[in-house]
């Protein structure tokens, strides 16, 4: 295998949550075995109920991850950037996909067979944990967004899910961006609700001087009001 490669490799899964906290020379390793896979935007990664024997470290680009919820509406369940890593349960249970993956924009993962991976995880107790730890994260925000499905109302979902995205949700709203290049056919599928609701609410709220539709763009205007409607974030 050309060495450069596995440097390149080793170099982004040095910079993934989970294989970060790895040894140089375990990277390496794992980093022989992977594969390097590009996808242009839009590209399926893989489907629902597909058989899943591999994870992916994203390298460059960002990821989509939904699934068909029981009423047939397709329900957005996250949004991953470089250094994110996903098809871990699969790899670890050697089960079905739990979810479609779509490439959000042009992408380069860093993939990991199941087969390749599992040793690592019965030879080092850090690693484990820290696939422990993305999954309880995974299943925390899980939680948050069936009980915001459940009991809170169509603006107090949208204005989470517009903060939650824009980075102003439980992070820095001094590095918050108040430009978001998102359709409201996809904070429809992002908080479970119809595109026409959506716009009925985001219309309102460019009347107060909340927000603003303009070229495509949403723009946040007035956070605080925002959070206001988002309720106890």
């Amino acid at each position: 295998m050309n060495n450069a490669d596995t440097i390149q490799k080793q170099d982004l899964l040095s910079k993934s949550f989970v294989f970060g906290i790895l040894d140089h020379e375990i990277q390496l390793e794992l980093a022989e075995k992977a594969r390097l896979v590009r996808y242009s935007a839009g590209d399926t990664i893989f489907d629902q109920g597909s058989t899943g024997q591999s994870m992916m470290a994203i390298a460059k680009g960002s990821v989509r991850v939904s699934a068909l919820a029981p009423t047939a509406r397709n329900v957005v369940l996250a949004d991953l950037q470089a250094g994110d890593v996903f098809g871990e349960i699969a790899l670890l249970d050697g089960g079905e996909r739990s979810a479609d993956v779509r490439a959000s924009t042009n992408c380069e993962l860093v993939v990991l067979e199941r087969r390749h991976v599992l040793p690592y995880l019965k030879g080092q107790p850090d690693l484990a944990v820290k696939m422990i730890t993305l999954l309880c994260q995974r299943l925390r925000k899980s939680d948050d967004r069936m009980m915001e499905f459940a009991f809170l109302q169509l603006p107090e979902r949208i204005a989470r899910t517009l903060l939650r995205i824009s980075g102003g949700l439980d992070g820095d709203p001094v590095n918050a961006k108040d430009r978001l290049s998102l359709s409201q056919s996809e904070i429809a599928d992002m908080i479970g609700g119809t595109r026409e609701n959506v716009n009925r609410c985001l219309r309102r709220w460019q009347k107060a001087g909340i927000i603003d539709l303009r070229d495509g763009w949403l723009i946040i205007l007035d956070r605080n009001k925002l959070a206001d409607f988002a309720g106890d974030t």
